[in-house]
Parts: C-alpha cells; structure tokens; sequence
C-alpha cells in the first residue's frame, strides 16, 4: 500500500492569527492566505513561538503554517467517523510542548 493512501502533500502557507483575551472573549482565529481549503483530516501547525496575549488585550499576528494533507484512507476515515460522533477528543494546544 502506497503512502500516499494514508498521508497526502505538505503545504507551506503564510497565515494570521487574530488572539483575543478578554472578559468577554478568550479565541485564536486562523486564516490561512491564498483561498487554501482544510478538507476532514488534515493537520493544520502554526509555526513560530507560543503566542501570548496578556488579558484585556487583542493581537494579529502574521505566521507561516504547515497543512498536512490526510491521503485517502485517512479522508475516508474522518469522515466515516465524525458522521457517526465517534470523534469525542480534539487536541487544541497553543504552546511549543506539544507532541505531534
């Protein structure tokens, strides 16, 4: 079985992160330049140091992103399994500790 069934192409993109912590809000949002479109499986890392934005303030800050892209088979599970809920664990961290 080829690996390109399980992982696809990695793409390298500039991107913005808007990072809000207030008292009304504590969100990153991401966007990614050039129209690229996250199909079910792809992995999205933000390049760059852990971003800290002290409370009461907002910040954008211009990054470079690494979009792994899911092959085939890892497509066809996602979707298999986030239309049936099995999906029940999502890993979002914001600091350079994480595991990949």
């Amino acid at each position: 079985m080829g690996l390109g069934l399980l992982k696809g192409e990695r793409i390298e993109v500039p991107c913005t992160v808007e990072v809000e912590n207030t008292f009304d809000s504590l969100h990153a949002h991401l966007r990614l330049d050039g129209g690229i479109t996250i199909h079910p499986g792809d992995e999205v890392t933000v390049d760059g140091a852990p971003i800290e934005v002290p409370y009461g303030e907002c910040a954008t800050f211009r990054r470079n992103a690494s979009i792994q892209r899911a092959g085939a088979i890892e497509r066809l599970w996602t979707r298999l399994t986030g239309d049936f809920e099995f999906m029940e664990l999502c890993e979002f961290s914001f600091s350079e500790g994480a595991a990949r």
